[in-house]
């Protein structure tokens, strides 16, 4: 099973880039991809973007995910 983890792009330089999500950020790379931007929300998988996300999707998702984690730590 693979896991994707939408995050947002907050730094770029050529296919280099950081993200962002929950206050973790992670270098990732964007040769997969074109036309991304600081500020678009990616979906990440072992470290590479693989899709551009809409940004009410990848929010949805994102809030999602945090209520799962929630439920299954009792943090929630």
């Amino acid at each position: 099973m693979c896991l994707g983890i939408p995050m947002k792009v907050i730094e770029k330089n050529g296919n280099d880039a950081t993200a962002e999500a929950g206050g973790v950020k992670r270098a990732i790379r964007l040769d997969l991809l074109e036309d991304v931007e600081v500020g678009d929300y990616v979906l990440i998988h072992t470290g590479f973007a693989i899709e551009k996300l809409d940004t009410d999707d990848a929010l949805e998702t994102l809030k999602l995910l945090d209520e799962v984690y929630r439920a299954g730590t009792g943090k929630g």
